[in-house]
């Protein structure tokens, strides 16, 4: 398996200014594999330590920050002599030994010569709960589930994904139909790589589901061994909510849908917890189209996305037969599904900000908005091959934006005031509005 971002990684190593490294991202998308992955290919020796349920490394960890006693503490944990020109040092659940967490300042003021990066399940959750935290000591990467080229990747279909990536659409075109197929096995599979690794494996959709169901499982064992007693029962109803409200045609947040007479102010803390685990993402809605667009954020207006297009479709209970023949069940999931996809490729293969916009009245909605180079470019997403754009028209009229997009199954189209990208490229959409 392939992750576009060991090349993040590569820069990492390679910078003048390298500070050690925290890998964030939900339990179970690969930060694990990643780091270990990165130290064999590009390491001669790599040190893997592992902080879960490890009382010597909270021993060796508690006394003091001398690194010269921690790095011989290292050495004998991991069975590696660490040399600093060759070696990598990785610390896995970090956030179980609080005081590791905050020795990476040491190493990035005492000891940059070591190359040191580190990854937890709940990292987000640790740092946000009051533990000392080296802010500006560090630097971060965002680990997600695979992105539609890496599970493409994955299938071997690497040609296929260097000429998505060349942005070559007469020749795209012609492998339109192929690309379609695939993309409806990834509304199934999703990117988590447990799952993709099995689908490549054995091509086998009920085994898909199966880990799919045991991941959610997993989840919602966290809720309650990792959250407070109190909040749990409101994790679990959030979290079960999602796909109720991506089914709506306004998917707008409703607290009223998770629970009658639900409050905003009852769910606060749950919805930050699952925002930190990196199990959902919140879209916020502005209500301009001025740059920059975080200024004009309504924070009272938000809609949830789950982190994976695969895991989406397991809550929903929609299976394969549904998904790969497109009947009429499929067409009242679809919105949501591919509303989904679309936000999840924009989160896997760029660094944008995403929100989304809706007039005061409601009577106009678009899907996403971000800012790409100098330019708002809002995205109204299609589930078919159905080209009408109606509230994007009304965004593009109101605000006279210069370049507008609509993804859908169709393909790619260049016209006076609207571009049309194919699904399958969208994480291609920043090359593609600068062409």
């Amino acid at each position: 398996m392939y992750r576009d971002k060991i090349e993040e990684l590569k820069k990492w190593k390679e910078s003048s200014n390298r500070k050690p490294l925290i890998i964030r991202g939900a339990r179970q998308v690969g930060k694990t594999w990643l780091m270990k992955e990165f130290g064999e290919k590009y390491y001669e020796k790599c040190a893997y330590i592992n902080f879960d349920d490890n009382s010597r490394m909270n021993k060796l960890f508690e006394e003091n920050f001398d690194l010269d006693r921690i790095i011989q503490g290292l050495k004998i944990e991991s069975g590696v002599n660490i040399e600093p020109e060759n070696t990598l040092i990785i610390f896995d659940e970090i956030q179980e030994t609080p005081k590791a967490l905050k020795a990476l300042k040491y190493f990035y003021e005492n000891a940059n010569e070591y190359h040191v990066i580190s990854a937890g399940s709940l990292l987000g959750v640790a740092i946000h709960s009051g533990t000392s935290f080296p802010v500006g000591k560090v630097d971060f990467l965002d680990l997600m589930p695979l992105s539609f080229f890496e599970f493409l990747n994955a299938l071997n279909e690497k040609d296929l994904v260097e000429l998505l990536k060349s942005n070559d659409f007469n020749m795209i075109d012609v492998f339109s139909s192929k690309l379609k197929d695939y993309l409806k096995i990834y509304y199934y599979v999703g990117g988590m790589p447990e799952v993709v690794n099995s689908y490549v494996q054995n091509k086998d959709l009920v085994e898909v589901r199966r880990i799919q169901k045991t991941l959610l499982e997993d989840y919602e064992q966290d809720f309650s061994k990792h959250a407070p007693n109190n909040i749990v029962p409101r994790i679990r109803q959030l979290w079960n909510n999602i796909p109720t409200q991506l089914a709506k045609e306004n998917k707008k947040f409703i607290y009223g849908l998770v629970r009658e007479g639900a409050r905003a102010r009852e769910y606060e803390i749950a919805l930050s917890w699952l925002i930190d685990c990196g199990l959902i993402y919140q879209v916020n809605r502005v209500n301009n189209s001025k740059i920059p667009l975080s200024a004009y954020q309504d924070f009272s207006a938000f809609k949830l996305y789950l982190l994976d297009v695969g895991l989406l479709s397991a809550m929903s209970g929609i299976d394969a037969k549904t998904i790969l023949e497109g009947n009429e069940i499929f067409n009242e999931f679809k919105g949501s599904l591919t509303e989904q996809y679309v936000l999840c490729q924009l989160k896997q293969c760029t660094n944008l900000d995403i929100f989304y916009w809706s007039a005061d009245t409601g009577t106009a909605e678009v899907d996403f908005i971000t800012q790409i180079g100098t330019n708002n470019v809002p995205i109204e997403v299609k589930a078919s091959e159905n080209l009408q754009a109606k509230s994007l028209k009304t965004f593009v009229q109101k605000y006279n934006t210069k370049i507008n997009v609509r993804t859908s199954m169709s393909d790619y189209r260049k016209e006076d005031w609207l571009i049309n990208i194919p699904l399958y490229s969208i994480g291609n959409i920043e090359k593609i509005t600068q062409m």
